[in-house]
C-alpha cells in the first residue's frame, strides 16, 4: 500500500518549542539576576521544579494530561478557546500559576519577593512568545513533501496557544492541507480516536499515513495503535528503551526523504 498521506507533530519535530522555552527562561532568570543578584542557573532549576509541583497540584492535572499540554505551556497560555469547562478552570488558574511558580523559585534562591514573581511571571510569557524559532530544515522538508502526498498537522495541546504557535510562523500552515488540535478534538495523542478523526479528515486507510513526531509516548505509541506507519524524530540521538518500538528513527527532518515511499524522485 503506498503512502499518500504525511502527518506531522508541531513542537520539537518542526517548530524548536525547547529551544524558545529554554531562551524565555535565560532572559526572565539574566532579568532576575540583575535585580536580586540571584544565580541565574538555579532560578531557572527552581522555577521549573516549582512549576511542575504546582501543575501537578491542581484539580486540571489530569485533563491537561489527556490533551497533552505540559507545565511550561501553562507558563504563557492563557487558555481563551477550547469547549471544555478544564479550559475555563485553566484560565482562572493560569495568572496565580505563573506568579507562583516564579515566587517559588525565587524563595529557594532565598529571595522572598511575590511582586517580584509576578513580574517575572508575566516576563517570561512576553519572552516566550518573542521567541518562535523553526527548525533548518523544516521548510526545505515541507517543501519537497507538498504536492506529493497530502499533510496533515497533528498538535497536542490548547487551542488557543498552538493557533498561536503556528500564527508566530505565518508561512507554515499553508503548508498543510489540515490542522488537527488536541484540545479542539477533546482528546490528544496517543488516543487512537484522534489518530481515526485525522485519517478521516484526509480520506485515507491507517496503513496510506504516516506519522512523524519526536516523542514515542505519543506520536509514535498512538500511531502503532492505530495501525500507521510511523517515523520518530531523535534529534538528540536518544538511546531506544521500553516497549515503544517506531518503524523508522531519524535525526534530522531530511532523512525523512530517504525513507521508502517518501523519497524524493531521482
Amino acid at each position: 500500500m503506498s503512502i499518500k498521506a504525511v502527518l506531522f507533530d508541531l513542537d520539537d519535530t518542526l517548530l524548536w518549542d525547547e529551544r524558545s522555552v529554554k531562551e524565555a527562561f535565560e532572559a526572565a532568570c539574566a532579568y532576575a539576576a540583575e535585580r536580586t543578584g540571584t544565580d541565574p542557573a538555579k532560578l531557572e532549576e527552581e522555577t521549573r521544579k516549582a512549576a511542575r509541583a504546582l501543575y501537578e497540584s491542581f484539580d486540571t492535572f489530569a485533563f491537561t494530561q489527556m490533551i497533552g499540554i505540559n507545565p511550561f505551556e501553562g507558563l504563557w497560555a492563557r487558555f481563551s478557546e477550547g469547549e471544555q469547562p478544564e479550559f475555563r478552570r485553566l484560565a482562572e488558574l493560569a495568572p496565580g500559576y505563573r506568579a507562583e511558580a516564579w515566587t517559588r523559585g525565587l524563595k529557594a534562591c532565598g529571595v522572598d519577593d511575590p511582586a517580584l514573581g509576578r513580574e517575572l511571571g508575566e516576563r517570561f510569557a512576553a519572552e516566550r512568545r518573542n521567541r518562535p524559532h523553526v527548525y533548518e530544515e523544516t521548510f526545505e522538508v515541507l517543501d519537497q513533501l507538498k504536492g506529493r502526498f497530502k499533510l496533515l498537522l497533528l498538535t497536542n495541546g490548547s487551542p488557543d496557544l498552538q493557533k498561536e504557535k503556528i500564527a508566530s510562523v505565518p508561512q507554515l500552515a499553508g503548508y498543510f492541507d489540515h490542522i488537527v488540535i488536541s484540545g479542539e478534538f477533546g482528546e490528544g495523542k496517543p488516543s487512537v480516536r484522534i489518530f481515526a478523526h485525522a485519517a478521516e479528515r484526509l480520506g485515507i486507510r491507517a496503513e496510506e499515513g504516516i506519522m512523524v513526531g519526536d516523542k514515542l509516548t505519543t506520536d509514535i505509541l498512538g500511531s502503532s495503535r492505530f495501525g500507521m506507519k510511523n517515523v520518530w524524530i531523535n534529534r538528540r540521538r536518544l538511546p531506544l528503551s521500553g516497549d515503544v518500538k517506531p518503524d523508522y528513527e531519524i535525526s534530522n527532518l531530511r532523512e525523512l526523504l530517504e525513507i521508502p515511499g517518501l523519497a524524493a524522485y531521482a
